[in-house]
């Protein structure tokens, strides 16, 4: 397993859990974790017996977002005697963190949000990459960027109009106010509230057991299908289904699944 210092990260049953692991600072995101959290997505994606992955994180937030001292010392990470230099360096940055944030999109095995408490700021830009967002009661939401006199930059702007539509997207995005659990439902953000912190844990852990269950490469497929038609047009996107499926359809899980279904047994398939 791999050590990280701001998360924790485990294995059990086909189900890789990533849990935000700096709770006294409220998760914030400080630079370790950005790494970090691309590092972990990418040892799940390299990891065969990881079939699925829950995002979810110690102590009493989710996160709340990026870490303020990080921001401070932008500066002087970026420092430059030439003005153009150190604007190419800043836009490179920026560049970078988002590719932290894409790499759940990128892992091959599905995503699955657990959030308690309070998602601020960049933790929003983190779950709209997730392919599903569940919370518990006492979550809360929010667009935090404009309070501090910047624009999002990394993904909520981009992802999240096309999770709920524009015009709520836009009015969480300009006002930053808070919003809870139930609306975030109500929004489409999340897909299921449920009423505690445990329920939440147990809940995800039972629908990434389900996802584990079935054939993971038709899994990986399915998500690399849906990650292409969100970007393109039908047209394009089933003329690559017909492509990934010249390639894939004849498998061992295709011949695994339907040999159970004749049987009546539960298929087992390799990683």
């Amino acid at each position: 397993m791999p050590h990280f210092e701001t998360l924790n990260v485990s294995l059990d049953r086909h189900i890789a859990t990533v849990r935000l692991n700096r709770p006294e600072k409220a998760n914030a995101m400080n630079a370790a974790m950005w790494q970090e959290i691309r590092e972990a997505f990418q040892w799940v994606d390299e990891t065969a017996e990881a079939r699925v992955a829950v995002l979810q994180a110690e102590g009493r937030y989710f996160t709340a977002g990026i870490d303020l001292q990080m921001m401070a010392g932008l500066s002087a990470q970026v420092a430059d005697d030439c003005e153009g230099r150190q604007r190419e360096k800043l836009r490179r940055l920026i560049l970078d963190l988002q590719d932290t944030l894409t790499s759940l999109e990128r892992c091959r095995k599905p995503v699955l949000a657990a959030i308690a408490g309070g998602c601020i700021g960049g933790g929003i830009d983190l779950i709209t990459c997730a392919d599903m967002r569940y919370c518990s009661d006492d979550a809360s939401f929010c667009i935090k960027e404009i309070d501090i006199g910047m624009v999002a930059d990394v993904g909520t702007l981009q992802r999240l109009p096309r999770l709920i539509g524009s015009g709520l997207a836009r009015e969480l995005a300009y006002t930053g106010r808070v919003f809870d659990a139930r609306e975030a439902r109500d929004l489409g953000l999340v897909n299921r509230v449920f009423a505690t912190r445990e329920a939440l844990h147990e809940g995800v852990q039972q629908i990434a057991a389900s996802i584990a269950a079935k054939s993971p490469l038709s899994i990986r497929g399915t998500k690399e299908m849906l990650n292409y038609a969100r970007d393109h047009s039908v047209a394009d996107s089933l003329n690559y289904i017909a492509t990934w499926n010249a390639a894939m359809l004849q498998s061992q899980d295709l011949e695994r699944a339907m040999a159970a279904a004749t049987n009546r047994q539960a298929p087992q398939f390799k990683d």
